[in-house]
């Protein structure tokens, strides 16, 4: 961090969601219900496709790694943003700051990349259903999973070196509720844009190119189930597609509204609104969206409640 590290900043401030007290205890409840939710639905999910052998599939073992994800991204920021709602100075230390851009840019940009492979995942099994269980091996579903968890790292390497190795000294009021690079670069006290730039490049390989990739393939999907005789059949996988085109336009539109923009030197408000929707709500919406709903799930969830 240069020179300045002797008189660097050791802790940050956050300005968080609300300055009114009585906003902060409704935000406290509503911050708290979404994150029960979050942890409930994700470990129900992750603990039915261990259990239950009918959900030893690629499709499940893509989602238990997303559960996982997701309960990881939302344990990082939430019980945080919790104990800040109930407090007057909400604090954290340069270390603490660190390691939670460190984790939540490692699972993010994984949950990134594992939607990206599940995408690819209803691609083979609606459009070339004949050769699902060859191009689908258990071998590949790992190389694929391997592959989503390493981009993450690699993302998050690129992403915390470039924001960490900045300079920051006197001022450390973030106005945010989280660390995540776009609030911290706010406080740099040197240049940022080969940081921004770096940012952006990440955002290209880990937020543009799985989008293309899931639209490619829920295209070929659609355009594949038009053809299809059954109009029951028809509605089901538009039904699905469209929960999963749902999640995928909240959780990437608010992280590409976030990381790849030109740096505006203020954070507003809107800024923090869009950033609660990929930190908090879509962790949360997930496991309804992608598991719940299907009737395997809710086989599952019968058979081990009715032991």
């Amino acid at each position: 961090m240069g020179e300045g590290n002797r008189t660097s900043v050791t802790e940050f401030i956050f300005l968080g969601l609300s300055q009114d007290p009585q906003t902060q205890v409704l935000l406290f409840f509503l911050f708290l219900l979404i994150y029960l939710l979050t942890v409930l639905g994700n470990l129900l999910i992750i603990v039915l496709i261990h259990t239950d052998p009918r959900l030893h599939t690629p499709m499940y073992f893509f989602l238990r790694n997303l559960s996982f994800a997701d309960l990881c991204f939302s344990t990082t920021t939430v019980p945080q943003v919790l104990v800040h709602f109930l407090v007057k100075r909400k604090t954290i230390s340069f270390a603490g700051c660190s390691t939670q851009i460190v984790v939540l840019l490692l699972v993010g940009c994984t949950e990134c990349a594992l939607l990206a492979v599940m995408s690819y995942d209803r691609y083979v099994a609606v459009c070339k259903p004949l050769h699902y269980s060859t191009i689908m091996t258990h071998w590949v579903c790992v190389q694929l999973a391997a592959g989503s968890w390493a981009s993450g790292a690699f993302v998050s390497l690129v992403d915390t070196t470039f924001t960490l190795r900045l300079p920051y000294q006197g001022n450390n009021v973030i106005n945010h509720f989280f660390c995540e690079p776009p609030a911290l670069l706010k406080l740099a006290s040197a240049d940022t844009y080969s940081t921004e730039m770096a940012i952006f490049a990440m955002g290209v390989v880990i937020l543009l190119a799985p989008v293309s990739l899931i639209l490619t393939s829920y295209w070929n999907i659609i355009s594949t189930v038009i053809q299809m005789q059954s109009g029951e059949g028809r509605l089901k996988v538009f039904s699905t597609c469209g929960s999963h085109l749902i999640v995928v336009v909240l959780f990437y539109g608010s992280a590409i509204f976030a990381y790849m923009r030109p740096n505006a030197k203020i954070m507003n408000e809107k800024d923090k609104m869009i950033s609660v929707f990929y930190s908090a709500v879509t962790p949360m919406l997930n496991p309804i969206i992608y598991s719940l709903r299907n009737k395997d799930v809710k086989g599952a969830l019968r058979r081990i409640t009715s032991r």
